[in-house]
């Protein structure tokens, strides 16, 4: 699994959390998220597609990034919302996994792949689009 990094590519025009294709996956524990990760692997997904997220990281890089998602300008989207959900269950001690997954056919078999890890929520960024996996 490789270190998170926020990168300008994970964020929208008006700079909040938006990685597209990828999927944000919430666990009530650090176990949970590495055995989420294993699950995974076996599964054929690389260590390198994914990202543990921490809660102090949830709440700290990603959160700040609803700062101007705020202003009075229009928004179509809901992406400030999800990330204050994915805020809201770090403040409860959950942890999160970014996963890379580009293709539906990468992410449509991921809760089956991950029965027996208990996933609280989890969200396939599409183009224009966030899609509820679980929750």
């Amino acid at each position: 699994m490789k270190p998170f990094v926020l990168e300008k590519s994970m964020l929208t025009m008006r700079g909040v959390f938006y990685p597209t294709g990828h999927v944000v996956l919430m666990v009530p524990s650090q176990e949970d998220a590495k055995n989420a990760c294993k699950a995974l692997h076996e599964h054929g997904v690389s260590p390198d597609d994914m990202s543990l997220l921490p809660p102090d990281v949830l709440m700290g890089d990603i959160a700040h990034t609803v700062g101007s998602a705020d202003s009075p300008m229009p928004s179509v989207g809901t992406e400030a919302d999800t990330v204050r959900k994915l805020v809201a269950l770090a403040a409860d001690g959950h942890w999160g996994l970014l996963v890379h997954a580009p293709h539906a056919k990468d992410s449509d078999s991921m809760v089956e792949w991950l029965r027996g890890v208990p996933v609280v929520y989890a969200q396939k960024y599409r183009h224009l689009v966030i899609e509820d996996i679980v929750g």
